[in-house]
């Protein structure tokens, strides 16, 4: 088998599907693994910060989370990561995931750590983590919607963050919208705490602009 299916990213996704197969239609096991504040508030349940990272509402919310975790992370993992981080890149990759997953629901604990009717669920902070991990390294590279709509990654993400910001304030739905917001916040950060020179370079292209 190519080399290339052996990557953290595909593991991820691959164990990130089973289990939210084997969990989707089972209520019980579901709920002693989503994030829900109170609960690790009360019980001490700090693992639901990871687990929940693991588990989806529904095939369509998996299958979305998963399709832009198995692009983008494979992405990060064999171009990025390897050439501008050095040695390390698969545990830098999870710390990356891993810790998007768990900073995304920081804010919400604290916020709804008294709300015994607030839960969350879903891998969409570590996703957000990981996408922002790319957009530091080349932040006018377009992004493809519908394989024909050409988006600069800088203004996806910009907008990105706009847009999880406002839905938040308005809290009009039933999305995460902060998880998105801290996710990203934290891909961005933490990418480029591993080589400080990822910023210098975020700041050089974006002021260069697109090379068009």
């Amino acid at each position: 088998m190519p080399a290339e299916l052996f990557t953290v990213t595909n593991l991820l996704v691959a164990i990130t599907c089973v289990v939210s197969f084997l969990v989707m239609e089972n209520q019980a096991v579901k709920s002693q693994l989503l994030f829900h504040p109170a609960t690790v508030r009360r019980e001490g349940e700090w693992y639901r910060f990871l687990t929940s990272g693991f588990i989806h509402a529904d095939m369509l919310h998996l299958l979305i989370n998963m399709f832009v975790l198995w692009s983008f992370g494979n992405a990060l993992e064999t171009s990025y990561f390897p050439v501008f981080l050095g040695e390390g890149t698969a545990l830098k990759f999870l710390i990356l995931y891993l810790g998007g997953i768990v900073v995304a629901s920081i804010p919400d604990y604290f916020r709804h750590r008294y709300n015994s009717t607030y839960a969350a669920l879903g891998a969409s902070g570590g996703v957000s983590a990981v996408v922002f991990g790319v957009i530091i390294f080349a932040p006018w590279q377009n992004l493809y919607l519908y394989g024909v709509i050409a988006i600069p990654q800088i203004v996806a993400g910009v907008g990105y963050l706009w847009y999880s910001w406002v839905k938040d304030k308005q809290a009009n739905d039933n999305i995460g919208h902060m998880a998105h917001f801290a996710g990203a916040v934290w891909g961005f950060v933490f990418t480029g705490l591993m080589n400080p020179y990822l910023f210098v370079s975020f700041v050089q292209q974006t002021l260069a602009g697109p090379n068009w």
